[in-house]
């Protein structure tokens, strides 16, 4: 297994980076990692989901949402084609900091016999991590 990760700490309020987080219909306007997400974050339903990491082409999949704590926390799980090929376990978590302020995380365990043959798709995926993380800090401050 290997993962992914990137946190930022944001100067605005947890509530309003939850906002942007859970506001799937606009993540075209700025989110550069994660262009499309669809669907209802519930427990067990499925969403859309079209990523572009940095040089790669988009990648559209199906993941199905394990946990949902609204104003915290999203997870799910997505697989490539079959399960245990290339699985990845997300999250998007903000927590509310002193001030005013929060941070944000997005994190990845991924796994799957692919796994040793996808180092360019991994380092493309962490830069699309941070890149998230920054625009995310961007929109939230605004």
């Amino acid at each position: 297994m290997k993962s992914l990760h990137a946190t930022i700490e944001i100067d605005a309020p947890a509530e309003r980076v939850w906002q942007v987080v859970s506001d799937f219909a606009r993540y075209p306007e700025w989110n550069p990692f994660i262009v499309r997400a669809a669907g209802v974050p519930r427990v067990g339903e499925r969403l859309d989901v079209t990523i572009v990491a940095p040089g790669m082409k988009p990648v559209s999949f199906r993941p199905r949402v394990l946990d949902v704590e609204p104003g915290r926390l999203i997870r799910w799980k997505g697989e490539f084609k079959l399960p245990g090929l290339f699985d990845g376990r997300h999250a998007l978590l903000v927590e509310p900091l002193d001030g005013g302020r929060s941070r944000f995380t997005t994190h990845e365990d991924v796994s799957g016999i692919m796994l040793p043959f996808v180092g360019k798709v991994m380092s493309a995926s962490q830069q699309g991590f941070e890149l998230m993380a920054r625009a995310l800090k961007e929109r939230a401050e605004a």
